[in-house]
């Protein structure tokens, strides 16, 4: 059954900074072991690759994994669409239990419409952008959106650097959002650790994908996710 989630870090909780463990970097022999330990030790989200091997070059996973962890945790599943079409997979997805999903701006043709159906299915949508991709890119599409993901690393592979030319980026998408939209979340996802993770914070993040710096250590899972939070103090807020 599913666990009660962790009430120390609520999803919608003011002021805190909210961790999105990464799976990618999970043992997939005990993936449901390692998401239950993580919402014990108050993860916010789980966060979910699905990469099809064009769009970036590599194959991650799919719906079967969703539905999967939406047996084992309560926790909200938000789904990183890497892939050529997403519009193809979110019937999929929502049925297997997605709750939130992020869409890339870079070669979304109609990125727009991709937003708004996913809006119409009832679920919250998000657009990331790859380090490379202005942040001027998400001006027109900002005031429909509920959370932008700024990438720190080129999308694809796990155990990669944080690149530290990302972090002039997070300041102005957040000066962009509070412009804009002051309830659009914003969250980063590449090369998080105790160090990096304070970089993106005081640049204006308020939600980390981590996934080497929590499941890749020899620490394990819940101490590694205390780490990460000792790293942000008193840099949190």
């Amino acid at each position: 059954m599913p666990r009660e989630r962790n009430r120390e870090h609520p999803e919608t909780g003011s002021g805190t900074i909210k961790i999105a463990p990464s799976i990618l970097a999970a043992d997939f022999a005990r993936l449901g072991e390692e998401v239950a330990e993580a919402e014990r030790a108050g993860a916010d989200r789980i966060h979910v690759d699905v990469m099809d091997g064009h769009f970036v070059p590599n194959i991650s996973m799919g719906a079967p994994i969703v539905q999967s962890l939406r047996r084992v945790t309560r926790l909200p599943l938000e789904t990183h669409m890497m892939i050529s079409a997403p519009d193809l997979f979110l019937d999929e997805f929502i049925e297997a239990g997605s709750d939130s999903f992020l869409v890339h701006w870079e070669g979304n043709a109609n990125l727009h419409r991709t937003v708004q159906r996913i809006k119409s299915l009832g679920k919250r949508v998000g657009v990331a952008i790859n380090p490379a991709t202005s942040a001027a890119v998400l001006e027109e599409i900002l005031s429909d959106i509920d959370q932008i993901l700024v990438m720190t690393v080129d999308p694809g592979f796990g155990h990669q650097h944080f690149l530290a030319t990302t972090v002039p980026k997070i300041r102005r998408v957040r000066e962009m959002i509070e412009r804009i939209k002051p309830a659009c979340d914003l969250e980063v996802d590449g090369g998080i650790d105790a160090a990096t993770a304070r970089l993106a914070v005081e640049a204006g993040a308020k939600i980390l994908v981590a996934g080497t710096a929590i499941f890749g250590t020899r620490e394990g899972v819940a101490a590694s996710m205390n780490g990460l939070r000792a790293s942000l103090h008193p840099v949190e807020q």
